[in-house]
């Protein structure tokens, strides 16, 4: 298992570092357990953390609701859950990184 997420029951909880005011939304790599990932959206009003749970959303192939932002609202280190369905997808990002 991959210290940056843990399958616990039902979901898939991912620890993130986000990098907000980026001129795209893209992976950038794991650092410090952390999935790093740069945002192409600016950190207020809770625009950053909607762009973040999008373009995750994109990437797993799945509804935007199924993200779900657990942890650091207010933080660039987030934690965000899944649903576990989503693993081999989640793993496959892990290789391409």
């Amino acid at each position: 298992m991959e210290d940056w997420f843990r399958i616990t029951g039902d979901f898939i909880h991912i620890d993130l570092k986000a990098f907000p005011n980026f001129s795209k939304n893209e992976f950038t790599g794991i650092r410090d357990k952390r999935l790093c990932v740069r945002i192409a959206a600016p950190p207020e009003d809770g625009k950053a953390n909607a762009s973040l749970r999008e373009f995750l959303a994109k990437t797993l192939d799945c509804a935007k609701r199924d993200v779900v932002l657990v942890k650091g609202e207010k933080s660039r280190l987030k934690t965000v859950k899944v649903p576990a369905a989503y693993s081999e997808k989640l793993k496959n990002l892990y290789g391409s990184l």
